[in-house]
């Protein structure tokens, strides 16, 4: 086994760095905004009354193949501290408004024990991040004089309670990189038996990673988590200029957990034969009538429309739509449906949920959270930024290294109490598209992402990407494979004309992008009829395929690589 130098030493010495990051805090806390014996303007320095170090200690091993060779394999080990500084005072400090990011300095710290050097980085930090949070106190309590009242006037900070959990840090990475090395060069090879796949990438990524969190307010948490994670992509483009894509993902809290080679290699060889379907595949034109979505496509589909939209940030501010803002205790869904999110379940069934975490970033225990019961929306995902009638966290303040947390999903689960086999959703599509004259429904195999609007700027619509789409036709014929759509919509219309689910549920593992940052995600949900979805036509793209054609490809008519 090969295993990076760095790496060895990862979870060594947690007590230094977590004693370290204790001690410079509190002497950091009592110190700042006292007038030193040589000080001037004393007046201007005011104290922080809060003040917290996050530090991700982080080993990992990354390997690329592309076209079936090795593109590169690396190990690495990193240790980034963030400094939130806080001044002013809950209801109003230097993080309200626009200002919030400015909370935030980070630096690199160094990877050993040493307490001296550890402590310097962090006072380092600390001093950079005192003098960032000031200006925007000031700039903040001049904004407050002359803007007009908010809508929202709710504190900038949530009162918590102090957390203490300290765990054993996670192990450093250890990973049989030639091993692993010959698995991703051989998904990555499956391509060569596709000679319309243009593109391709297989990529390992495990990652072990420990979280250290204190605060002035006395919390000291250690919270280990670990991640492994095949992602395999490929690309094509179709006679017209349109680019074509799929990707399959394998995730598991370790490697071992990750499928068997085999069982990685048939999901990629039916990738391929996918893409290559698509590509024959005609354009669909703009559809208005009933869809089914699948398991996988229904559990995208909420996390996009929905998910986003009951982040607790989304409820406040001047340039927020607050789609569901006045919509609390009242139906927003069918009443057979229920959401929550609950980042402290690791699995669903048999399938290891990437959403998973014990502590958030604001050092708070995570906890299940029952978003909508029976169709009524009941809460929001909080972090420590309260909105009017709720002024606590509820455990899903998250963020990437280098940003401010704010209310983001875990593990969004969908439940329903109106479940049928699939099969019978597949006859009342057809009976709905009759009923409505359509000579087809649609039936979404798989999604990849979208995006969702939540500004007062824009209209209140999302646009969410499909990669597999079949039109199921009445008539009996065979279902058709078509591409170039995409599914776009209001999110309070297109919620509440789900009529019916299915009686299986599926996992959507993943990464989301957000103001705070790319964090991973999990979604469950089961399939489910929507009696209207409207869809319009993709970006056709306006190159042609490659003129020159690709080495090393099959002879016509082979399924066998060329020699």
């Amino acid at each position: 086994m090969r295993l990076h130098a760095a790496a060895k030493g990862a979870a060594a010495g947690s007590s230094v760095l977590l004693d370290t990051m204790t001690g410079e805090l509190q002497r950091a806390f009592t110190s700042l905004g006292k007038p030193g014996p040589n000080q001037k303007d004393a007046d201007k320095q005011l104290p922080p009354y809060f003040l917290s170090y996050s530090v991700a200690d982080a080993t990992s091993v990354t390997i690329r193949a592309q076209y079936g060779a090795l593109a590169d394999s690396t190990s690495n080990h990193v240790r980034v501290a963030d400094v939130q500084v806080r001044i002013g005072d809950p209801k109003l400090d230097n993080t309200h408004g626009n200002h919030r990011a400015s909370a935030v300095n980070s630096l690199q710290l160094p990877l050993g024990d040493d307490h001296v050097a550890l402590a310097r980085t962090l006072w380092l930090a600390t001093n950079a991040g005192y003098g960032t949070a000031l200006e925007n106190y000031l700039r903040v309590k001049t904004e407050a004089q002359v803007r007009a009242k908010e809508e929202d006037t709710s504190p900038d900070f949530s009162k918590e309670s102090p957390e203490t959990s300290v765990s054993q840090p996670a192990p450093a990475v250890v990973v049989d990189r030639t091993a692993w090395e010959q698995r991703v060069k051989a998904l990555s090879r499956v391509f060569r038996d596709y000679p319309d796949v243009y593109q391709n990438l297989a990529m390992l990524t495990v990652q072990n990673e420990t979280d250290y969190y204190a605060s002035s307010e006395g919390s000291r948490v250690v919270d280990p988590h670990r991640q492994a994670r095949v992602v395999v992509f490929a690309v094509t483009r179709a006679d017209d200029g349109m680019d074509l894509f799929r990707a399959q993902t394998f995730e598991a809290e370790n490697v071992d957990g990750l499928p068997s080679q085999a069982e990685m290699e048939a999901a990629v060889r039916e990738l391929g034969k996918s893409l290559e379907a698509l590509r024959k595949a005609p354009v669909t034109e703009p559809f208005d009538g009933p869809a089914i979505l699948s398991g996988r496509a229904s559990a995208v589909f909420f996390h996009e429309v929905l998910g986003h939209r009951l982040e607790g940030q989304r409820q406040r501010g001047d340039e927020e739509g607050q789609t569901f803002t006045k919509e609390l205790n009242k139906e927003v869904l069918p009443p057979f449906l229920s959401v929550a999110d609950d980042p402290t379940m690791t699995t669903f069934g048999n399938t290891w949920l990437s959403g998973t975490y014990t502590y958030d970033d604001e050092g708070e225990k995570a906890r299940r959270v029952e978003l909508i019961q029976n169709g009524v929306l009941k809460t929001f995902l909080m972090s420590r930024l309260p909105i009017a009638s709720f002024a606590a966290s509820n455990g899903h303040g998250r963020a990437q290294t280098g940003r401010m947390p704010t209310g983001r999903q875990g593990n969004l689960i969908v439940t329903s109490t109106k479940t049928e086999p699939e099969a019978d959703l597949r006859k009342q599509l057809i009976e709905e598209a009759k009923k409505q004259g359509k000579p087809y429904g649609l039936y979404f195999e798989d999604i990849s992402s979208g995006f969702a609007v939540t500004t007062r700027s824009a209209p209140q619509a999302f646009q969410v990407i499909p990669l597999v789409v079949y039109r199921v036709y009445v008539d009996g014929r065979p279902d058709e494979l078509v591409r170039g759509v995409s599914i776009v919509g209001t999110p309070l219309a297109a919620m509440k004309r789900i009529v019916a689910t299915s009686d299986k549920s599926e996992v959507f593992n993943g990464e989301c992008g957000a103001e705070s940052g790319t964090v991973p995600v999990s979604a469950v949900a089961p399939a489910m009829l929507v009696s209207e979805i409207e869809t319009q036509r993709q970006q056709q793209g306006t190159q042609r395929p490659p003129i020159l054609s690709i080495p090393g490809a099959p002879s016509t008519g082979s399924t066998k690589e060329a020699q």
